[in-house]
């Protein structure tokens, strides 16, 4: 790695290594390469062919060869142990956290609109850690900024081919970009990606319009210039900025004619794109369509990418999903008489569920209620579902008639320990709402919550820890062990 050249202005300092970290396997595929040279549960993983490995992406990087050697730490000892991997063969070893050096690498940047400044006392842990690891940027798709990483850093995305990445970008121009991440020293971002590309990494990115601060003329400019780094840079998400009650900075959300604008911009931009490059480029995510009341684009107009994390195609996959039950439906005609239940959800997304719940109702004969939940604890400009309080659930469920069945957004507890953003349950909420409580991402799992068939069903009077469910609810360590085995495919070394 000591061989590529980065500039200096890209890089921070190295930090000081910590001692030599192990990376806890808690699960052994029973298939795979560790449990039949015998690896353990519990075993903490030290090097791999003779390489101290710091996370999973350098595990799976060193261990792509024909004989694997691995050191483990168990009950205070060292061992080694080793044997031929077979073509094909999973590595088989789920660990605990998917780095090993540290939890995850932290954001040096004061953006005016981060979330984390905007968060009041009181809420989840780790809603303040300011994260910005490149790592996790590669393994899950998390946006990040590239004004933390040292020169190793560097080396070791290219060395390791770590492709695609996804940055924050929110302006080219590096003063406008230096005033919205609110870091006087962050280096030139086109300098940064033009190094990327350079060197063989592909790269999403994306722009948080914030108004009177990168959009209009500041947006277009960025647009254009990250299309100068086609096929390198593939895709620009195009994101209207989130404002909480608390924010410190005067940001504020855009209008809906501020909206208007953003979108007519985007949608003519992608006119020209398609017609140069073939693909659409630059995409507004669900929030601007939503909120002006617009039809989300098809399902070709995302040109096969996969950007839900970011808010780009939730609400049609959502859609897409629905047409599937729907065939489903006119296949089976379930009699669904005589069940009530109460969907909750968030204000962006009320419409799009009422309409569905209603079309799903006249086909079943289904009693469903969409409840939009204002946000209260973050602001009401905070509209979407996995940002809902517990708290604001059970204040706004109050009172009503909710039926045999009470129907979260599973986003809510999108956590390993199954909490809302107020530490609640949904054994907690089911127990205050004195009804059964089920977990949804699409009608489907409407309907199998209304016939008994859904797993992640949280009952007022059993004592079932959350965090069991939600494993159970998704395929517990089967499920982990298969998007192991899918991580394990993608991880191996290209080229």
């Amino acid at each position: 790695m000591g061989t590529i050249m980065v500039p200096a202005e890209f890089c921070i300092p190295e930090r000081p290594r910590a001692a030599e970290p192990a990376g806890l396997i808690v699960a052994v595929d029973p298939t795979g390469w560790g449990a039949r040279v015998g690896v353990r549960p519990g075993d903490g993983l030290l090097r791999v062919n003779g390489h101290r490995v710091e996370d999973v992406i350098d595990v799976h990087f060193h261990a792509a060869e024909d004989h694997v050697v691995v050191e483990v730490l168990r009950d205070g000892r060292r061992l080694t142990l080793e044997g031929d991997r077979r073509e094909g063969e999973p590595l088989g070893l789920v660990f605990a956290h998917p780095t090993f050096d540290t939890d995850i690498r932290r954001c040096n940047n004061l953006c005016t609109f981060c979330f984390v400044l905007q968060t009041p006392k009181g809420m989840r842990r780790t809603l303040y850690i300011k994260d910005d690891d490149y790592r996790y940027s590669f393994l899950y798709g998390h946006f990040v900024t590239l004004t933390n990483l040292t020169e190793r850093d560097w080396q070791r995305i290219v060395a390791q081919r770590l492709s695609p990445l996804y940055i924050s970008v929110h302006a080219t121009d590096p003063e406008v970009r230096r005033r919205v991440l609110r870091n006087p020293r962050a280096p030139d971002i086109m300098a940064q990606l033009r190094w990327l590309a350079a060197h063989g990494i592909e790269m999403h990115t994306q722009i948080v319009v914030t108004p009177g601060l990168n959009d209009g003329e500041h947006l277009e400019r960025s647009v254009f210039d990250l299309a100068t780094l086609w096929p390198w840079v593939r895709s620009v998400s195009v994101v209207p900025v989130g404002v909480t009650r608390f924010q410190r900075y005067g940001v504020r959300p855009p209008t809906r004619e501020e909206a208007r604008r953003v979108l007519r911009a985007v949608h003519a931009w992608q006119r020209l794109f398609r017609r140069r490059l073939g693909v659409g480029f630059v995409y507004a995510t669900d929030e601007w369509y939503l909120l002006l009341g617009r039809p989300v684009p098809s399902q070709a107009a995302y040109d096969g990418l996969r950007l839900q994390e970011n808010g780009l195609g939730m609400v049609r996959d959502f859609l897409e999903d629905y047409r599937r039950v729907k065939r489903a439906l006119r296949q089976r005609r379930p009699d669904l008489s005589g069940r009530r239940a109460t969907l909750v959800t968030g204000t962006l997304f009320a419409a799009v569920l009422a309409r569905t719940a209603a079309d799903f109702s006249a086909r079943t004969g289904a009693s469903l209620e969409v409840v939009p939940v204002v946000n209260t604890r973050l602001g009401e400009t905070i509209t979407v579902a996995g940002l809902l309080m517990a708290g604001d659930v059970l204040d706004q469920l109050a009172g009503r008639p909710l039926g045999d069945l009470v129907i979260l957004p599973r986003i809510m507890f999108d956590h390993p320990q199954g909490i809302s953003l107020d530490d609640q349950t949904p054994l907690d909420i089911a127990r205050a709402l004195g009804r059964p409580v089920a977990l949804a991402e699409a009608m489907g799992d409407v309907w199998d919550a209304l016939e008994g068939r859904a797993r992640l069903v949280f009952h007022p009077d059993r004592t079932i820890h959350p965090a069991e469910a939600m494993r159970a609810g998704f395929g517990s360590l089967e499920k982990t062990i298969a998007m192991v085995r899918k991580d394990e495919h993608r991880l191996r070394p290209r080229g």
